[in-house]
């Protein structure tokens, strides 16, 4: 079975549980994941190489080519001018969507060094969870012998809830490793 029936299967289980505990009386109210954005800063890499490296690193992790961001406005003890690089960033919807966060949760995750579970605080008022993960060394389809130039991903998952605590009950359902409370 694909990662993309489990994640929907999941989803349907976990919104069959949400109708209940939320008492949701619409079928369009049923929660589910919107997009998982992927973001990167590498601002602090002068080298164009360096940039265009993590650039090809993310587009490997994610199976999508990222789109260069650059900076909005001049900030002097920055040392940066408008347009300069400053990050990466990914929208994965669909297939590579659900692909990524089996991945995520299931092989990267783990690899994590002194995992003990995610935290429950992350959640913002609109619904979305965002993760830090400090090094991209934990996906698989990095080469563990280009160590030198390791960088931190942001990962944010949208959901269409617009509650903390039923976002964080419906992430639960679908299997996301949470802090024990």
């Amino acid at each position: 079975m694909t990662t993309v029936k489990t994640l929907k299967i999941k989803q349907t289980e976990a919104a069959k549980v949400m109708k209940t505990e939320f008492s949701l009386d619409n079928a369009m109210q049923s929660p589910r994941i919107m997009k998982v954005v992927v973001s990167a800063g590498v601002g602090s890499f002068k080298d164009k190489k360096k940039t265009e490296l993590a650039g090809d690193r993310l587009a490997k992790i994610t199976g999508q080519k990222p789109v260069l961001k650059g900076a909005k406005k001049s900030i002097a003890g920055f040392k940066s001018r408008q347009g300069d690089p400053m990050g990466y960033q990914i929208t994965l919807r669909g297939a590579r969507m659900s692909n990524f966060l089996e991945k995520f949760l299931h092989i990267a995750l783990p690899r994590t060094k002194d995992f003990r579970g995610l935290s429950r605080t992350a959640v913002d008022d609109m619904g979305n969870y965002t993760i830090g993960v400090p090094e991209h060394t934990i996906f698989p389809e990095t080469a563990d012998e280009e160590l030198k130039d390791v960088f931190g991903l942001g990962i944010t998952i949208v959901t269409n809830l617009k509650d903390k605590k039923a976002t964080l009950r419906f992430l639960e359902l679908l299997g996301f490793p949470f802090k024990k409370a």
